[in-house]
């Protein structure tokens, strides 16, 4: 629906009448139209609306609270905003258990013998790895990895869901990052799929022969090992719905996808986006070096 600042204003007005008590939002049409443009176009969750309001010091006549714009809501106070708007609220987490000696691919490492500054997300560039697969018939699929201190995302196509399909992109990214692959790309956590048994290919550079990073592969049936990378694959979902095909996904519609991710406002991150602390990483890092 296209916006319509008369009709907008009306409804507000209908609204306020309509829900009795005078709403906080109900003379800042300035705020209510941004909160609707984030949502219904950008597809940002409420939290993420405000965080960058803060975060990037924008300046309205009201300030509202996460609680009170679920409220406003879930009264359907906007015009272009309503529940289905909404990302799909998180669930509770359940325990897990982590399993011991379970089988691996023969070459692979287990994420059980991973540095304990991996685990504890201390350090910059060790990245977690997954693929989010096309409705069939298609075989074409999305490489996804995410860098576990930043939350930067890399997604690529791939033409299939296939050890040598992963090693070719991999090779580009390797190519694109030159010598910094191996400071940027120090480590790789993935599952046991077939597209990444071949350790020594994804472990191997393209350019100077020897390894560029080293590879960890989770216990199986242990998503959770990969907790960054399956939120991402979720947010991907809000563009790419399950059942949707992806051949004639463009590399142009997936570098769009890709910058929406790194440009989102991110709770665990204050707010910032993740391509703000990754930037921000990768200066720290080389003035390390």
């Amino acid at each position: 629906m296209r916006y319509s600042p008369d009709i907008a204003h009306e409804r507000y007005r209908e609204n306020l009448r309509a829900k009795g008590p005078q709403l906080k939002i109900g003379k800042d049409h300035a705020l209510a139209t941004h909160i609707e443009k984030k949502i219904a176009d950008e597809k940002y969750s409420p939290a993420a609306v405000l965080g960058e309001i803060a975060t990037q010091g924008l300046q309205f006549e009201t300030t509202i609270s996460t609680t009170t714009l679920y409220s406003y809501i879930d009264k359907e106070v906007f015009l272009r905003i309503t529940n289905k708007d909404l990302p799909v609220k998180s669930t509770r987490k359940r325990g897990y258990h982590k399993v011991k000696e379970a089988a691996r691919p023969s070459k692979g490492e287990s994420i059980e013998k991973r540095p304990e500054d991996v685990d504890s997300r201390e350090t910059f560039g060790n990245w977690e790895m997954d693929t989010v697969v096309s409705a069939r018939p298609s075989k074409k699929a999305l490489l996804v990895l995410t860098e576990r201190k930043a939350r930067k995302e890399v997604v690529r196509k791939l033409e299939d869901k296939t050890a040598a399909s992963v090693n070719r992109a991999l090779d580009d990214l390797e190519r694109r990052y030159g010598e910094l692959f191996p400071l940027i790309f120090r480590t790789i956590t993935c599952d046991n799929g077939p597209e990444f048994a071949d350790t020594d290919g994804i472990e191997r550079s393209c350019l100077q022969g020897g390894k560029r990073t080293k590879l960890y592969y989770c216990h199986p049936y242990s998503a959770y090992e990969r907790g960054s990378n399956e939120n991402a694959n979720k947010l991907i979902r809000r563009f790419l719905p399950k059942g949707t095909s992806f051949e004639d996904l463009t590399d142009e519609r997936v570098a769009q996808i890709e910058d929406w991710l790194n440009n989102y406002p991110r709770k665990i991150l204050g707010y910032l986006s993740a391509e703000t602390v990754f930037e921000a990483s990768v200066e720290t890092a080389l003035s390390t070096l």
